[in-house]
């Protein structure tokens, strides 16, 4: 499977020590499946930074043999495991890999509704399915970036 990684700079050894806290599925190192989502946040960080964007490729080997938490839903347990994760429980550090939707945009919105109790969860839910899906791989642990994600290539896209 081919995987994207939105950035600023060539990333032909990804590491989870760069990571921000408090993201969706935890500290790691973040991909999409969708180019179009990875030149997105390349865009993004390059002109908040005043850098080139950088959308870097790689091949994705299987993850048998890892302990992986897939969403297959936009459902409660994605939810509350986003929020957690935004509120700094590390909840994370029991997988090695998540993959589920991301809470970007109009759905960080909604997510941030709930976060602040304006918005209980079945109107949170409701408002989120609305919202065109994009998907997330996040790699928790330096040991499955090292055996299952390979460096293909790398190009600029403008910001």
């Amino acid at each position: 499977m081919i995987i994207y990684h939105g950035s600023t700079m060539v990333i032909e050894k990804p590491d989870i020590k760069h990571s921000k806290k408090n993201l969706d599925f935890g500290i790691g190192f973040y991909t999409t499946t969708f180019p179009e989502q990875a030149e997105r946040w390349a865009a993004r960080k390059g002109m908040r930074l005043s850098k080139p964007a950088i959308v870097n490729e790689y091949e994705l080997d299987e993850l048998t043999g890892f302990h992986v938490k897939e969403f297959t839903d936009t459902d409660i347990e994605w939810l509350q495991y986003v929020v957690d994760c935004r509120n700094g429980k590390d909840i994370y550090k029991q997988y090695d890999t998540v993959i589920g939707n991301v809470a970007n945009d109009d759905v960080y919105k909604c997510v941030n509704m709930y976060m602040d109790g304006l918005w209980d969860v079945e109107k949170t839910l409701s408002e989120i399915r609305f919202f065109k899906k994009n998907d997330q791989i996040a790699f928790l642990t330096q040991k499955v970036i090292d055996a299952t994600v390979k460096f293909k290539e790398a190009y600029e896209v403008k910001a």
